[in-house]
């Protein structure tokens, strides 16, 4: 059944049309950080009833703009059986391995994406800009002719971007109500290309039918 899902993250909180209902409210817990450092954070929602299945949860950081190839998942985290009402849980990362980052895309702007998956079907997917440099001014006006990652920090946006899809859930119809049938399918994994170029925008995104 179509209903409201209210996301709040940080800097914001907006309404979006999904096809269930929850509340997120995704929380860095470790932000800035060391390049090498996991990434932690908290994830809480409600669900408006129990689920069957487990929802999966996947880290993603993208290095290289239009080359997925490049994309690396850092984690993923099975939660469930869900109940009804607000469900917590924290999420932790491994940070990218160094080694499949292209030299020229080590400093700088990357993305780092969220998704939320259920029965295969991604319902939700924040996308984050991620900024890297070095840990002094001296070294970020006159970078060393090599990386030096153990002198990396990292610093993510609090101004995320937002998309949603409509999947089938399990959730019995109520009388009065209809069903969105929406994508039955996994979207595809997201590379840079989906995040706005706009460092200062935040934008929220619906696809499917609610």
């Amino acid at each position: 059944m179509a209903v409201t899902i209210r996301v709040h993250l940080p800097s914001f909180q907006r309404f979006i049309r999904i096809d269930a209902s929850g509340f997120q409210n995704v929380e860095f817990m470790n932000n800035p950080a060391r390049f090498s450092d996991v990434y932690r954070f908290r994830v809480t929602f409600e669900c408006m009833a129990p689920l069957e299945d487990d929802l999966e949860w996947r880290l993603i950081f993208v290095s290289c703009p239009g080359d997925e190839e490049l994309d690396q998942e850092l984690d993923d985290c099975l939660v469930g059986p869900v109940p009804k009402g607000v469900n917590s849980f924290e999420f932790e990362g491994c940070a990218p391995d160094p080694s499949r980052i292209p030299t020229d895309d080590v400093l700088g702007v990357s993305a780092l994406i969220l998704t939320g998956s259920y029965k295969d079907q991604e319902f939700v997917r924040v996308g984050y800009y991620q900024n890297t440099e070095y840990d002094n001014e001296e070294m970020n006006i006159t970078p060393p002719p090599q990386i030096m990652f153990n002198r990396l920090v990292r610093d993510i946006s609090t101004k995320p971007r937002v998309t949603s899809f409509s999947i089938k859930w399990d959730v019995a119809q109520q009388p009065g109500t209809s069903v969105a049938l929406g994508a039955a399918t996994s979207a595809p994994v997201p590379s840079a290309d989906d995040i706005s170029n706009d460092d200062d925008k935040m934008e929220v995104e619906t696809n499917g039918k609610s």
